[in-house]
């Protein structure tokens, strides 16, 4: 079996190394072939150098938007899974030796991990408390780690490009069509939390309010998810 890692990435010049060096140091445990994929989404910065200086290929998609970017990573897999990473997220050895573990259960096409922002602010701890028991519950997988066969990936046409935002939750559904979606929570995985820090609570609100107003439309558009697209890192 070999895995096929795919970090999309759009300006992660700052974060991009240390993920790199933690994807390294967890897969080790794993002991198979495996390729780290960086997608270059259109970055200004150094984050294609970075990538390269690490050992990973490198791929260009021009339009910003990370379903794409997760798509174009993909396209130049060779993997019979597929592993996809946030740029600012550090899995571990214990989530990835689950990860294996669910690989080889009969009837897992893919799934996730719940998450850990590593940040003591009570609406924080709440919001990721509230995410965790609903992506447990309802099988939804958390955009920052989500690992799947490849030739189901492919079946299903891979993320949707209709989507700026929540791509993954449309991901979760389409492969549950398919078998077995699985939510790993023994050893959640450190994602950023920068969306807390770089936006103030009314943003974060204005986003919500937008969401519900629009019947889940707004994370079609483009400048309505701007907690994901304006530049901010």
């Amino acid at each position: 079996m070999k895995l096929s890692i795919v970090v999309p990435a759009y300006n992660e010049e700052r974060l991009l190394g240390g993920t790199l060096d933690s994807i390294q140091r967890a897969v080790e445990i794993l002991s198979c072939p495996y390729e780290i994929i960086v997608c270059d989404n259109n970055s200004t910065d150094r984050t294609g150098e970075i990538a390269r200086a690490h050992g990973a290929k490198v791929v260009f998609e021009p339009v910003n938007q990370i379903a794409r970017a997760r798509n174009a990573g993909a396209a130049a897999a060779s993997g019979d899974w597929l592993v996809f990473i946030d740029a600012d997220s550090s899995p571990s050895k214990e989530l990835l030796a689950e990860m294996r573990k669910a690989m080889d259960s009969n009837g897992i096409v893919g799934g996730g991990a719940t998450v850990d922002l590593n940040n003591s602010r009570p609406d924080i701890k709440a919001w990721v408390g509230l995410w965790n028991a609903m992506s447990r519950t309802l099988s939804w997988a958390a955009g920052s780690f989500i690992f799947c066969r490849a030739d189901a990936f492919r079946r299903i046409g891979g993320f949707s490009t209709e989507f700026y935002a929540g791509e993954e939750i449309d991901l979760s559904r389409r492969m549950k069509k398919l078998g077995r979606f699985v939510i790993l929570h023994r050893h959640p995985l450190r994602t950023s939390d920068r969306k807390a820090h770089l936006y103030r609570p009314r943003e974060h609100f204005m986003f919500f309010l937008r969401f519900v107003l629009s019947g889940g439309r707004a994370l079609r558009r483009r400048e309505d998810t701007y907690l994901w697209y304006d530049g901010r890192r």
